[in-house]
Formats: C-alpha cells, sequence, structure tokens
C-alpha cells in the first residue's frame, strides 16, 4: 500500500471519534423501523408506552434540545425539553416526516459540536424539576457522551418493540 498522501488518512479528531460513535448508534436504532408503515409506527407491542415512532421522535427532539443547550451555552430551557408529547407520534405525524426531523435535528447537532473549537468547552444546564439547586455545567464532551448512551439504550428499546411488532430484529436486518 502507497503512503502518498492522498491514500493516507487523516488523523481522527476527537470530535469526529465521538460524532462517529453517536452515529453509529443512530444509525442502529433506524435499522428498527426500516420498512415499517404508519400504523405500525404508533403501536405499542409491549407494556410500556414506547413506540417505534415515539422513540424516533424523541430523539429527534433531544438532539435539537442539545444543540441548541451547546450552541447557545444560557443555561435556559429549551422551548419542547420537557414536553411530555415528545415520545408519541400524534396525529397527522407520519415516520418518514419524523425520519426527516431526525436527519436534521442530527446535522444541527453535528454542526454545533464541530463548531467548538475543544470538547472540554462547557455550558450550564437548563434547570429542570429534578435539578439540585446550584447551576449544573457539562462539557461538550459529556453532553455527546450522554447522547450516545441515550441512543444506544432506546435503540435497545427499539429493537425489542420491533421483534414483539413482527419477529424482525437489529441484528437480523443489518
Amino acid at each position: 500500500m502507497s503512503t502518498s498522501p492522498e491514500n493516507v488518512s487523516p488523523r481522527p479528531t476527537e470530535h469526529g471519534e465521538l460524532l462517529g460513535a453517536l452515529a453509529e448508534q443512530r444509525e442502529l436504532l433506524l435499522i428498527t423501523v426500516l420498512g415499517i408503515t404508519d400504523a405500525q409506527a404508533v403501536r405499542r407491542t409491549t407494556v410500556s408506552e414506547l413506540t417505534l415512532g415515539g422513540i424516533v421522535k424523541h430523539m429527534a427532539q433531544g438532539q435539537r434540545v442539545w444543540a441548541r443547550i451547546l450552541a447557545e451555552g444560557d443555561g435556559e430551557l429549551p422551548e419542547g425539553m420537557l414536553d411530555t408529547g415528545q415520545y408519541r407520534m400524534a396525529d397527522g405525524e407520519t415516520l418518514a416526516g419524523l425520519l426527516d426531523l431526525y436527519a436534521v435535528t442530527a446535522r444541527t447537532l453535528e454542526e454545533a459540536v464541530t463548531a467548538l473549537p475543544d470538547l472540554s468547552t462547557t455550558v450550564p444546564l437548563p434547570r429542570t424539576p429534578w435539578s439540585p439547586p446550584e447551576t449544573v455545567h457539562w462539557s461538550a464532551r459529556r453532553i455527546v457522551l450522554h447522547l450516545i448512551r441515550e441512543t444506544a439504550q432506546h435503540a435497545g428499546h427499539a429493537d425489542i418493540i420491533r421483534e414483539a411488532l413482527d419477529g424482525a430484529s437489529t441484528t437480523a436486518q443489518r
């Protein structure tokens, strides 16, 4: 193999490594909704209230919220952050529309992370009903790691929901 400049991969950056890990988890989540209808996307298949469409909607909302927190860094509560409707598809919403929204919010989040010179940059977290009394700051690194964990967790939920729906699994579809 030649070591000419065109054959040498650039050294991975921390931004790229973490965003790549997040993209991999997103891909696993999205496998669970391949080939399903809107009717299947809203169907509960376990005792949980979670549905495939609701998970996609929640993940899109989460990326939008965290991108805003990173970009603004003002500690303000982003609109919709505490909206419980983010966990289910509303009348008139389609899985295709939610998937488009998820793709847009993924790009927005990646742009917010990439714009940061250093992932050690910290931002104040918004005040929530479960927040401690003092202001908490998280680094951009911790936020991306949180999103990787949350996406992986919900990909597991989605895999179980899909298996109960029609027997398909992430492993079998990949």
